[in-house]
């Protein structure tokens, strides 16, 4: 169970790639702050578009508002979630247009000015506005879930309550937000001259002939094929990560927390944590937690070196340095078979900064299974310095027999 960053739909520094064949769809963000020149001919474009809005009445002003933006670069977004360069990216649209335009009419070399003529053809597609507001919707949903999970002092309770509502935020969206979301994008494009096709018209994805193209028509295409798939993709990625037992595990994890002198303390739901690990807890050993948590909640709530602890990492340590890991042992392997769960620990940033390393462009067909073998020993390097390489080689050695010694 990974408490990892479960979207990551939307990367920075790319077009947008339609991909019918494979059926996958993926947004990509323009390049256009990749140099300090372009950025800032975004932002004086930007600027002076305000001003127009604001001299027509178009705008609203007063304390706060207008304030400067921009597209945020690769190094701002390295989480997952992309929710805020896709708001910036729809404030900014007109602006990263006119830029775009700026290069390819003057760009220095002619890879830039080819390179911004394929970001104007893609980015000023009815595709590009309807996966734009939609992921923006997906991602806004998520949102307020993803940034409680990346938190180092995560609080287990509000997480699974995000969890519920994200849940049923989307299950509303993917019920009746069809018509809502189509018509976000209606006028995005009115207002940014974009061609809205006839939804009624038989769809022919780009490069298919007529005749063998799907007998479906355009509206059935982008709510079928897309919004409901992506929709689904979310839902589904949730109820993984997040079935009803992984959820009652993690409420119980909370309870073993020092947070406020142990305040989500509970007894029953320890003992229930307890029963996850059937192997480790016999019936007898149960009986005995019981009673040993009783004393355990009265010495730890009493004792002022454990007053001031914040997770159970820092109970985990100083247990064993007060010699109290001996006294509570049952009490103490709960503890460590909590810290084996990836929630127990805050390492989902070195998570992301390891694939972004591990999983390169030159690497990017790398399987799941294959880049999570790869991942795992490069983010707990700490662990697996302490292996003996011999150790390992007569691990390879013994699985299959092999003409040469390794």
């Amino acid at each position: 169970m990974s408490m990892y960053n479960f979207v990551t739909v939307t990367r920075p520094r790319r077009d947008v790639i339609h991909n019918e064949a494979s059926g996958s769809h993926t947004f990509k963000q323009p390049r256009i702050g990749g140099s300090c020149k372009r950025y800032d001919l975004l932002r004086e474009t930007h600027a002076a578009k305000v001003k127009e809005g604001i001299e027509k009445g178009e705008i609203q002003t007063g304390r706060g508002m207008n304030l400067g933006i921009g597209l945020k670069r690769s190094g701002e977004t390295r989480w997952g979630s992309h929710y805020g360069s896709l708001i910036s990216l729809v404030q900014m649209y007109s602006s990263v247009i006119d830029v775009l335009e700026v290069i390819k009419e003057d760009g220095v070399t002619s890879d830039q000015k080819g390179e911004a003529m394929r970001h104007l053809d893609s980015i000023q597609t009815f595709d590009f506005a309807f996966f734009l507001h939609l992921m923006k919707t997906v991602l806004g949903i998520t949102n307020e879930l993803s940034q409680a999970l990346q938190r180092k002092d995560q609080d287990i309770l509000n997480a699974m309550q995000l969890v519920s509502i994200a849940k049923e935020r989307l299950q509303d969206m993917r019920d009746n937000g069809w018509d809502p979301l189509l018509e976000e994008v209606y006028v995005f494009c009115r207002v940014h001259d974009l061609d809205i096709p006839n939804m009624e018209d038989k769809f022919i994805p780009k490069g298919r002939s007529r005749r063998k193209a799907k007998d479906i028509k355009y509206w059935e295409h982008y709510r079928y094929d897309l919004f409901y798939t992506i929709v689904d993709m979310q839902l589904q990625e949730l109820n993984y990560r997040f079935s009803e037992s992984n959820t009652k595990l993690l409420l119980c994890l909370r309870c073993l927390s020092p947070y406020k002198s142990f305040e989500a303390f509970d007894k029953l739901k320890l003992i229930e944590f307890a029963t996850f690990y059937s192997s480790d807890f016999s019936s007898m050993e149960l009986v005995v937690l019981e009673n040993q948590l009783e004393t355990y909640i009265i010495d730890m709530q009493s004792n002022d070196e454990f007053s001031e602890l914040k997770g159970i990492a820092c109970l985990a340590e100083m247990l064993v340095k007060t010699g109290k890991h001996r006294v509570y042992q049952l009490v103490y392997l709960l503890l460590k078979l909590a810290l084996t769960l990836p929630v127990a620990t805050a390492k989902v940033e070195r998570a992301f900064s390891a694939m972004k390393i591990v999983k390169t462009e030159l690497r990017n067909r790398m399987g799941d299974d294959w880049m999570n073998d790869c991942l795992v020993p490069y983010i707990e390097s700490d662990v697996f310095d302490g292996i003996d390489d011999e150790l390992i080689i007569q691990h390879f050695q013994n699985m299959q027999a092999r003409r040469g010694q390794l």
